[in-house]
């Protein structure tokens, strides 16, 4: 019998440090509809981004009752196991709304995600338990490990209160980040047979909430590193952030399923990106398909 864990308030004090703001709760339905509400309401503001400079928030609960996925999907969390965190941040709204290059808004959150997890696990001198334990993304937001679902990312385009001044700041947007990763679940508390948790694959990690604190650090400073230079050039970020994904894209060589929003389904080798983030999947005719809303996995 699996005993339940009670949520407490996450201690963040590495975050803290370098974040513009931090809200932390024992328990929430979800943190990116909590900071999408606080957003909304004006209890959580960001000043407008300024050239080299991007404000970042974040909000955290040990325990989500609703916590979400794409596409409607549910994502489960266990208090004292499983970080639960949204970074929010403001960003200029034409960037936000092209649809040719703010696909790679995710992939960003994404390789923030892996540079977080792997920069801990190098701090703390923690070991992969196999030579082939590396994490990888899974277009277009899963943090996989040896073919399991880690973590899961959920962004949204929130639009924030009117100055009423006319400035620039009316011009941005918030993009709330949402991360979801299992940290120190055992194999007992697994929510899925698809899922995993980095204590399976890694030894020699720190506790829990150590963990969970020096993750969301390098989080709010990769957010803050990534987007000030996409901010400044998206087209030109564009075509590196193409190599780096393309380098730790689970899904690249697969056979994958995609599954729209329409129902409909579309199988095929998944064989690159193209330059808007977009996933290029070739069907047994040799023929080319772009999807770009679909939720993709594994045959």
């Amino acid at each position: 019998m699996m005993i339940a864990l009670k949520a407490a308030t996450p201690q963040l004090p590495r975050t803290t440090a370098v974040a513009d703001h931090v809200v932390a709760v024992d328990e929430t339905d979800s943190t990116n509809a909590l900071a999408v509400q606080m957003i909304g309401d004006g209890s959580l503001t960001l000043p407008d981004h300024q050239d080299g400079e991007l404000a970042v928030a974040v909000v955290a609960a040990d325990r989500q009752t609703a916590g979400r996925g794409r596409n409607g999907h549910k994502w489960v969390s266990q208090p004292g196991r499983c970080s639960t965190m949204s970074y929010a941040v403001r960003i200029p709204r034409a960037i936000a709304t092209d649809e040719s290059v703010n696909g790679w808004l995710q992939m960003i959150a994404g390789l923030v995600t892996l540079d977080a997890l792997n920069g801990m696990i190098e701090e703390y001198g923690a070991a992969p338990n196999q030579p082939d334990c590396s994490l990888e993304l899974k277009w277009p937001n899963d943090v996989f490990c040896h073919g399991l679902k880690l973590g899961g990312l959920l962004s949204e385009l929130v639009i924030p209160p009117s100055s009423g001044t006319g400035t620039d700041a009316d011009d941005d947007v918030v993009i709330v980040f949402g991360v979801g990763l299992n940290l120190a679940l055992g194999a007992c508390r697994l929510p899925t047979p698809q899922s995993t948790s980095l204590q399976l694959h890694v030894s020699g990690l720190p506790s829990f909430g150590e963990m969970r604190d020096a993750v969301a650090e390098r989080q709010v400073e990769g957010f803050r590193e990534r987007l000030v230079k996409f901010i400044a050039d998206p087209k030109g970020q564009a075509e590196s952030l193409r190599e780096e994904v393309k380098a730790v894209c689970w899904a690249r060589g697969r056979q994958v399923e995609a599954h729209f929003t329409d129902g409909t389904t579309l199988t095929g080798e998944a064989i690159g990106l193209n330059e808007d983030a977009s996933l290029i999947l070739r069907t047994q005719d040799g023929t080319d398909h772009t999807v770009r809303t679909a939720d993709v996995g594994v045959l």
